[in-house]
């Protein structure tokens, strides 16, 4: 480690001599203040290079939230180790290509997930040892994550410099698989830091942690709480009036939603008496209605706006209130511009690819030379979504590009590539194309319309019901429909603009 390094195991430290008694990690009946979680860290950490881990090493999770989640990320951090969270939402092909994608040495599987990460280990050739995480027996082919922890050499420390990388999280699949987007230590320092000077996190912050760790906003929003010294707690999966009740008990002032959140917390709020004045910045994409219903039941919360994706989190952040529609204006370690099909700055107003420069720039992709080589291309990373600025710096936000036509059902990400590919492997389906349609519950739904091999029938539910046997469930089509035929540019490829307006904005 550099002397002007500074990593995620840093600010641990930090906190465990500044905030040593103050509340760290909460899950269930359990409470780790800073020091007792820098300590659990550090006896993992030396139990994980005990057990054959190295600098470098994956670690791959299939688990729901828990406090051994947390230290897992600690642990790693200190030891340089890669965190590999795979979505437990993904169906068994799905989480043996995420984990053969990267390679894992170890496997972390939650009570849930046992069976799943039984059933894979043979097929990942990588994986020398698999363990518990989040409770539970061990059950033949794992070891306890306790069994883990030890004292002997817990002191030791290791060379990591900040620009190690610390986690994989696998991305939508533009061409049909995930890529796994690989950031360094460095990237979540910066964005704790921007993040901390946005939403004015301090000590005294306390982080309702609702959205799965392996979700990037789930992550990043825990990891800047604790980079400023606040209080993470931890909910397993998201329970409305759970949260709502941690929320009073625990003094909670942020967290972070996708739809239907935010409306199942209202719905549950309104049944009961739960105090939640104490909520003071909560961000998340929800429909406008349930923003302003919430902000009139939590009068002494602000809502946050931004854009921001996994590759860099947070690229522009700010208020809601402060200009309304807009994703804020540029974070505060992230340079913004936007450009034509030709790399060329567009001025003011006009519409660009939005682009960011800086060390909140992700890695890259795992193992995706190609993939990279264009994505930074010109000395900048393209999202592949376009937006506009205002005179006052501003982002709005307008599309996404053909490329990375992006549908985002509750806040996941997918790409209609995949969800393509697998109706097409059902023997009555002859041509399909994937939209996203507007869905007050969830943000956006996926809609399907297919064109059917002669003489073949095939009812919408039993086409939605094989999809759902093939990949994640939130990746099935929430509409089906059945057309002659689909309209074709005059390169014969499906003209997807026509197909939107002749069925993006109906049910």
């Amino acid at each position: 480690m550099g002397v002007h390094d500074y990593t995620i195991y840093d600010y641990i430290c930090r906190n465990a001599t500044l905030y040593p008694n103050d509340d760290c990690i909460v899950f269930g009946d359990k409470r780790l203040t800073h020091k007792q979680y820098k300590e659990k860290c550090d006896h993992l950490a030396a139990g994980l290079i005990k057990a054959g881990a190295e600098k470098g090493d994956r670690l791959g999770v299939v688990a729901h939230n828990c406090d051994e989640f947390m230290i897992l990320y600690g642990a790693a951090a200190k030891i340089g180790a890669i965190v590999l969270p795979v979505n437990w939402r993904f169906q068994q092909d799905e989480v043996e290509y995420v984990l053969n994608d990267c390679t894992p040495k170890f496997l972390f599987a939650g009570p849930d997930y046992r069976e799943t990460v039984a059933k894979a280990a043979p097929n990942v050739p990588s994986a020398q040892k698999c363990f518990t995480i989040g409770g539970g027996d061990a059950g033949d082919g794992f070891e306890l994550f306790s069994s883990l922890y030890t004292e002997e050499d817990a002191d030791q420390e290791y060379d990591i410099p900040a620009d190690s990388g610390f986690v994989i999280i696998h991305t939508a699949a533009v061409e049909g698989k995930p890529r796994g987007a690989l950031l360094s230590q460095q990237n979540v320092v910066v964005c704790n830091m921007g993040m901390m000077i946005e939403w004015g996190f301090t000590k005294t912050d306390c982080h309702i942690c609702i959205l799965p760790l392996f979700h990037i906003a789930g992550l990043a929003l825990a990891m800047a709480v604790m980079h400023a010294g606040g209080k993470n707690v931890i909910l397993e999966r998201f329970d409305p009036e759970l949260t709502l009740r941690l929320i009073e008990k625990e003094k909670g002032t942020a967290f972070f939603n996708f739809a239907p959140i935010l409306k199942m917390l209202m719905d549950k709020y309104e049944e009961g008496s739960y105090d939640i004045s104490s909520l003071r910045a909560v961000s998340g994409l929800d429909h406008p209605d349930n923003v302003k219903r919430f902000l009139e039941l939590a009068p002494n919360a602000q809502y946050m706006t931004g854009f921001g994706q996994t590759e860099v989190m947070g690229v522009t952040g700010g208020l809601a209130s402060e200009r309304p529609g807009s994703a804020g204006r540029p974070s505060p370690f992230v340079r913004v511009a936007l450009f034509d099909d030709y790399d060329n700055e567009v001025p003011v107003g006009e519409p660009g690819e939005i682009c960011a420069r800086g060390p909140a720039v992700f890695l890259g992709y795992w193992g995706r030379d190609e993939d990279n080589a264009y994505t930074f291309r010109n000395g900048w990373h393209h999202t592949g979504d376009i937006g506009r600025f205002d005179e006052d710096g501003y982002l709005y936000y307008v599309k996404r590009k053909a490329q990375k036509e992006l549908i985002k059902p509750g806040g996941e990400n997918v790409y209609p590539a995949e969800v393509e590919k697998v109706i097409l492997e059902h023997e009555a389906v002859a041509e399909t194309s994937v939209i996203g349609v507007p869905d007050k519950e969830w943000g956006e739904a996926i809609k399907a319309i297919c064109v059917l091999k002669p003489g073949k029938t095939l009812e919408a539910q039993e086409l939605i019901d094989f999809v759902a046997s093939k990949i994640a469930r939130y990746k099935k089509p929430k509409h089906v429909v059945f057309v002659d035929s689909l309209p074709k540019t005059d390169d014969g490829e499906i003209d997807r603009d026509q197909l939107k307006k002749d069925h993006g904005g109906k049910y």
